[in-house]
């Protein structure tokens, strides 16, 4: 009996499914304080990330997914994909990215022309976004930051749960491959989830490729 009580406990700590919402909401609330300062130092130890990211990111991914990326504009110490969108676009990506629309939904709008188009706005959260004017269009690779992820594909977001809705709406008319852009310290034994959290394929560092969605498929 006590060999079996451990083993609960055991499952109720290593598996998030086990766990009641506030609890869960808990978890993430503690996790995200600590990969927070986890990623602020990764990201000082490493300016030169984001090259480093473009150069060894594999082309297959857009070759096969693309040509309508989603990217993102860095902002506080997320991983800047800035370099490697810059590269998809020599290779003929076109470039959106996500509108935090005023029914707090995210769309993916056309870029123009990058950071310094004047189609960007300032957005809520501190996003740096498409004008309502842009163009909304549909990708198929969409690169997310991120605060933690695991060797499941689970993603530590901010808690807004603007990706899980954006990829439940994407995936309704479609397929969408689902990649994490982030440090590879930033990987954890267990990010707890909800229901609603959506699992990553793929994660790329500056250091290598994971392939969630192939551990996942070994795993079953």
């Amino acid at each position: 009996m006590r060999a079996h009580a451990r083993q609960q406990e055991r499952a109720t700590l290593t598996d998030p499914t086990a766990n009641g919402a506030a609890e869960i909401a808990e978890q993430k609330a503690i996790l995200r304080g600590h990969m927070k300062e986890i990623r602020a130092e990764a990201a000082a130890r490493d300016p030169d990330a984001g090259e480093r990211l473009a150069t060894r990111f594999p082309l297959k991914l857009y070759e096969r997914y693309g040509p309508v990326v989603a990217g993102y504009i860095a902002m506080r110490d997320e991983l800047d994909p800035a370099p490697l969108l810059a590269r998809l676009a020599g290779q003929g990506a076109r470039i959106v990215l996500p509108r935090v629309e005023a029914d707090n939904a995210m769309t993916f709008r056309d870029a123009g022309q990058g950071v310094a188009s004047p189609i960007l706005e300032k957005g809520p959260f501190g996003l740096t976004q498409p004008s309502a004017a842009a163009e909304i269009v549909r990708p198929n690779l969409v690169l997310a930051p991120l605060l933690a992820f695991d060797a499941r594909g689970r993603r530590l977001g901010y808690g807004k749960g603007h990706y899980d809705r954006a990829i439940s709406a994407l995936r309704s008319t479609g397929r969408v491959f689902y990649l994490g852009l982030g440090y590879a310290q930033q990987q954890v034994d267990v990010v707890p989830v909800d229901r609603h959290d959506f699992l990553l394929d793929w994660v790329e560092t500056p250091l290598n490729s994971i392939p969630l969605f192939l551990g996942r498929a070994v795993a079953r």
